[in-house]
């Protein structure tokens, strides 16, 4: 038997019963990460580490769970997922230096743990350092990808 055979001899009722089920999964997936998105506090509340840069922290396929509440101060040493100008994809790496300003104003510098550099030169043109604008979350927890 084929899958067409079969779907056109299923009646209105259940093809419309599976199509309702599918839009509820879809549907309740889509409120979970919305959900995830409001509690974190970070656009992206679950990402994938796409290269090696920051072995043996994290390795590529590894899952990180991020929070992004913008009232923590951001320190040297933990771990950021952030976007450039001109990059669509995020990169995970270490704060190595944090500058303060008086007005509160802070900025800073990451590096990859496997990277011989700072990550000046993949940030845009001109930019010396990151600013909180930049951050899409802070890694709290990872599972790893084995």
């Amino acid at each position: 038997m084929d899958l067409f055979g079969d779907l056109r001899r299923m009646n209105k009722r259940q093809l419309y019963y599976q199509v309702l089920n599918f839009a509820m999964i879809v549907s309740s997936a889509l409120m979970i990460w919305k959900g995830l998105i409001v509690v974190t506090g970070s656009e992206s509340p679950i990402v994938v580490v796409l290269s090696g840069s920051m072995e043996p922290a994290f390795h590529r396929g590894d899952l990180l769970f991020l929070t992004n509440f913008h009232d923590d101060p951001i320190r040297a040493g933990e771990i950021v997922v952030f976007k450039v100008e001109g990059r669509d994809i995020p990169i995970v790496h270490r704060v190595i230096k944090v500058h303060e300003k008086g007005n509160g104003n802070i900025k800073f510098l990451t590096k990859g743990d496997n990277n011989e550099v700072d990550d000046r030169g993949l940030y845009k043109e001109g930019q010396n350092w990151l600013e909180k604008k930049d951050v899409v979350g802070r890694a709290r927890g990872m599972l790893c990808w084995l």
